[in-house]
């Protein structure tokens, strides 16, 4: 006789009661859907071509980025053996970095719209010479699992658009994904270019790319892009993805620009599950790879020391905003409450990323304090464990237009270690500390609703699952932290402050 289980019983009464709508959606997605995946980023040591100055034959160039694939596809069968059901790799890490214009042209294919509903692995020769994509393909295909990679896309042009450059040709830093049944199903083209990427072209239009899966949708987007509202907030505000992928080559900057810190911060801010993938190469202090989740980091990893190569592996909620763990926040909520201090005596400037910001120290081991520029205050209370006297920390406020490396307006929130007692010296790159926090609390008078949390500890690592964000704005850790702190920041993007960008909404 078969035996039912208390499940198969509940899943039949449920069948025959389903006559009101609401009522069968939320059976089918509590009795048959799966609520996580399993997610994977690759950090990948390039391996970079002997000639990048100039061209070389396209042989030449499909032998350098074979070794790379191999690399890849090797990461790609590990992650599939272990469950994953998609991969993101990094941007460049299949040919590198440093070309110029001409030089990366033998790299590039033309990578046609993946509405033409093609898989490259079982039909190679349909849109002419395409090794790159046959290849990918067929790793997804072979491993039943989604894959990410970056390449360089080619479109010809002529004389009838005013915009097409001297060689007849934009070339393009291009995002694709292949599904696990190697089908190209998504093609994104960068559009915030970062310095020193001349060998591409910008779109003429942000790209708005997301892609369905039977374990959330997915958005993806490159490196630079994030700091923007198009395409990145815009694909999560409006277009509603449950994901992001994110292949990066980004070289990390402290205080508060190190790419574990912001990437993890950034899911957190969003709400949304970020994948992202970093190049690795200590040379151009490239390192930071994680799978974030909107309450913590599931898994991160920085390494500034060795040249080796790295897989992430983890669990992720399908619909991160369903989660029990997801919090929405009024950035100002709780700040507005507080009192504006008066301007004091001790406040000073100091330089973050040739910003100026204005700090005040912290000269007690436990106390209240604010700070403020312009239309920002920034409110702290702390307990340290015990003062150092040999270690000082500083609260900053900043409230502008950073126009370094690109324009975008800024409101940060700061506490920050200084590199040794001389004022001077806060807000300038520090990986290590001895002073111990026994709680904190920074909140911010913000006047955008764009806010990311960064906690960076001693060492340069995260603390996930040991501070919290409330909804009325505040960072907030009741039992202290793992290891002493380097950094704890509100970072603010105030998008519609930015200039000479288009905000498309």
């Amino acid at each position: 006789m078969r035996q039912w289980s208390v499940t198969s019983v509940m899943s039949i009464m449920a069948l025959h009661a389903c006559f009101n709508t609401f009522f069968c959606l939320f059976f089918i997605y509590r009795f048959t859907s799966a609520d996580t995946y399993l997610a994977a980023v690759y950090e990948h040591a390039v391996k970079l071509p002997s000639v990048q100055d100039r061209p070389v034959s396209q042989e030449e160039a499909l032998s350098a980025m074979n070794l790379n694939l191999n690399v890849l596809e090797d990461a790609v069968k590990q992650a599939a053996k272990k469950g994953a059901q998609i991969i993101v790799t990094p941007e460049d890490g299949i040919y590198g970095w440093s070309f110029n214009r001409e030089a990366i042209f033998p790299y590039l294919e033309n990578i046609p719209d993946p509405d033409i509903n093609w898989t490259p692995c079982t039909e190679p020769d349909r849109f002419g010479r395409a090794p790159v994509q046959v290849r990918l393909s067929c790793i997804a295909k072979n491993n039943s699992i989604y894959v990410a990679a970056n390449v360089g896309d080619i479109k010809p042009c002529n004389a009838t658009d005013p915009k097409c450059p001297k060689d007849g040709r934009y070339q393009y830093n291009t995002d694709v994904v292949f599904a696990s049944d190697g089908k190209l199903v998504a093609r994104y083209h960068k559009y915030n270019l970062f310095l020193g990427e001349s060998q591409f072209d910008q779109p003429a239009e942000p790209e708005f790319v997301t892609f369905n899966t039977t374990f959330g949708t997915f958005g993806i987007f490159t490196c630079f892009d994030v700091l923007f509202y198009n395409p990145a907030v815009h694909l999560v505000d409006h277009l509603q993805v449950d994901s992001v992928l994110f292949p990066t080559a980004w070289m990390n900057l402290l205080p508060h620009l190190t790419a574990i810190e912001f990437h993890s911060a950034w899911a957190m801010g969003m709400g949304v599950n970020f994948l992202a993938a970093n190049t690795h190469n200590t040379t151009k202090n490239m390192t930071g790879s994680g799978i974030y989740a909107p309450d913590k980091a599931r898994a991160y990893h920085y390494d500034a020391e060795t040249d080796n190569g790295h897989l992430l592996i983890a669990k992720l909620d399908i619909h991160p905003k369903l989660s029990p763990h997801y919090t929405a926040v009024n950035w100002s909520l709780y700040a507005a409450g507080l009192d504006t201090v008066s301007e004091d005596n001790a406040v000073f400037n100091g330089t973050i990323f040739q910003d100026v910001y204005t700090f005040i120290t912290l000269n007690e081991a436990q106390e209240n304090i604010s700070v403020c520029q312009k239309d920002l205050c920034c409110h702290l209370s702390y307990s340290m464990k015990e003062k150092q006297e040999d270690e000082l920390y500083a609260l900053g406020a900043f409230d502008g237009l950073h126009t370094v490396a690109g324009q975008y307006y800024l409101q940060v929130c700061t506490l920050v270690k200084c590199k040794n007692p001389d004022l001077k010296t806060c807000g300038e790159p520090v990986e290590n500390a001895s002073t111990e926090f026994e709680k904190f609390s920074l909140s911010g008078r913000f006047g955008t609703k764009y806010v990311f949390p960064e906690v960076l500890l001693s060492g340069v690592h995260l603390a996930p699952g040991e501070f919290e964000v409330l909804n009325d704005g505040r960072l907030r850790s009741e039992n202290g932290t793992s290891k002493p702190v380097l950094s704890v920041t509100l970072f603010g993007r105030w998008y519609e402050k930015d200039q000479d960008v288009t905000w498309i909404v």
